[in-house]
């Protein structure tokens, strides 16, 4: 089975990736895309068995593709939009799943597959289900109201360099330095902050983008970096190293 993957951000491509390969036991290929160019040369040049495709992308939304292309492969949408924003692409036998992913709906979406075999979804659909998606961008946490001895504050997201997690809580520390402690776990967390700026370098640290100072090889394909703010580097794991680089050469 050869799959395309289009899906812009990483954590979300690394976790879709994940439930496949549980689902097909590994007894797959696959092309990623992360933007309507990549995803253009792919669906030209290439055939598939199944599309996994998200609809947001890096640069514009992969509806700009499907409508100059005529698709014979089943196509399972990934979006963060609610279920009846894709009504239509259920009447044409399209499934989908909704972020945040999880193992049932990948197997779901694939009992589905047969049953798309053959089908085939016209320009025109696309163009239709586009002109009903919000242009607006999504939002994320613009900031966190902390609790202290001294009473509430407002922490923005903009200005934090690291957050810590600390069992079911979280350190959020500012380019400052300052330390502040937030209720909340660390996948909690990062599941609400924008994807473009912050970036889970290990299982208990995420990093701001433009906080980085510095950066080092160190041992075992991991990377050592100094944030503005923290005395002590931090660093990726083995496991994350390959998706930070791609996500620092965006």
């Amino acid at each position: 089975m050869h799959i395309l993957i289009i899906e812009d951000e990483i954590p979300a491509f690394e976790k879709l990736r994940m439930h496949i390969s549980h689902h097909l036991k590994g007894n797959f290929t696959y092309d990623w895309a992360r933007s309507i160019t990549e995803m253009q040369h792919f669906l030209e040049t290439q055939n598939y068995t199944i599309i996994f495709s998200d609809i947001q992308l890096l640069d514009g939304l992969s509806f700009e593709v499907y409508e100059k292309l005529t698709i014979t492969t089943p196509i399972i949408f990934c979006s963060a939009y609610d279920t009846y924003l894709l009504e239509a692409f259920k009447a044409n036998g399209i499934s989908y799943i909704l972020k945040p992913y999880n193992q049932e709906d990948v197997i779901q979406s694939f009992d589905k597959y047969l049953s798309l075999f053959d089908k085939s979804i016209t320009p025109q659909v696309y163009r239709d289900i586009k002109s009903s998606i919000p242009t607006t961008a999504t939002t994320y946490k613009k900031r966190f109201v902390i609790k202290s001895k001294k009473g509430l504050h407002l922490l923005e997201s903009a200005n934090i360099a690291l957050i810590q997690a600390e069992g079911d809580f979280c350190k959020l520390i500012d380019c400052e330095g300052n330390t502040h402690l937030y209720s909340q776990n660390i996948g909690t967390i990062y599941a609400t902050i924008d994807p473009h700026q912050f970036f889970r370098i290990n299982r208990s640290q995420v990093i701001q983008l433009p906080y980085i100072l510095e950066m080092e090889s160190h041992f075992k394909n991991r990377l050592l970096l100094r944030m503005k703010g923290i005395k002590e580097k931090v660093m990726t794991s083995s496991g994350t190293t390959a998706n930070f680089r791609l996500w620092l050469d965006r």
